[in-house]
């Protein structure tokens, strides 16, 4: 989808926004990270039956090859890995997991 990039979508603005909106509907939001080894993702969302780990990126940014390379790793192993670049999308997406049944 095609948006025109504004301030408002900075990293730290779209993460901040998404993490509130969770905390909000019933997520428990965490900041992660690793000690002696990078790719983590930006946050892990614990709620519905889920444990959701989403990496904020600006508009049109670019995973890192750890960060590929760990996402990889983790979608692999069963987990929900996601990557966002609009509030509006995380927050459909956490919304999105909190209509469906887990199985």
């Amino acid at each position: 989808m095609s948006r025109e990039f504004a301030d408002r979508d900075l990293e730290s603005t779209v993460e901040d926004e998404v993490c509130a909106w969770a905390e909000n509907n019933g997520w428990l939001v965490r900041k992660m990270g690793y000690t002696g080894r990078r790719g983590c993702p930006d946050r892990f969302l614990f709620g519905y039956g889920r444990i959701m780990m989403i990496e904020f990126k600006r508009p049109n940014g670019k995973l890192s090859a750890n960060q590929r390379r760990e996402h990889h790793r983790m979608r692999d192993a069963g987990l929900e890995v996601r990557v966002v670049e609009y509030a509006e999308d995380g927050i459909d997406i956490l919304r999105s997991a909190m209509r469906e049944p887990r199985g």
